[in-house]
């Protein structure tokens, strides 16, 4: 699926990633991100922007997101996007 969240967005950064990151994210989330949603959380999504994952939470509003986890994806996760 595609998550696209524009306007007044609120990203809370709950552990400080650098200003790039979450830079990254929000452009990420205007322009329609993939997303996975959490089969056991409601409003939970893994993002894929190509060179990172984003594990986040959107309000049920849709207003603000939770930056839980970024991390950059490796070789092996490259290689499997790739086929």
């Amino acid at each position: 699926m595609v998550l696209r969240l524009n306007g007044n967005l609120s990203i809370d950064n709950l552990r400080h990633y650098p200003a790039a990151i979450i830079d990254e994210l929000r452009t990420l989330l205007a322009a329609g991100a993939l997303a996975h949603a959490d089969p056991n959380r409601d409003n939970f999504y893994e993002l894929d922007s190509g060179a990172r994952m984003f594990y986040i939470h959107v309000s049920p509003r849709g207003s603000k997101v939770l930056l839980l986890a970024s991390w950059p994806k490796g070789a092996a996760e490259l290689e499997r996007a790739a086929d």
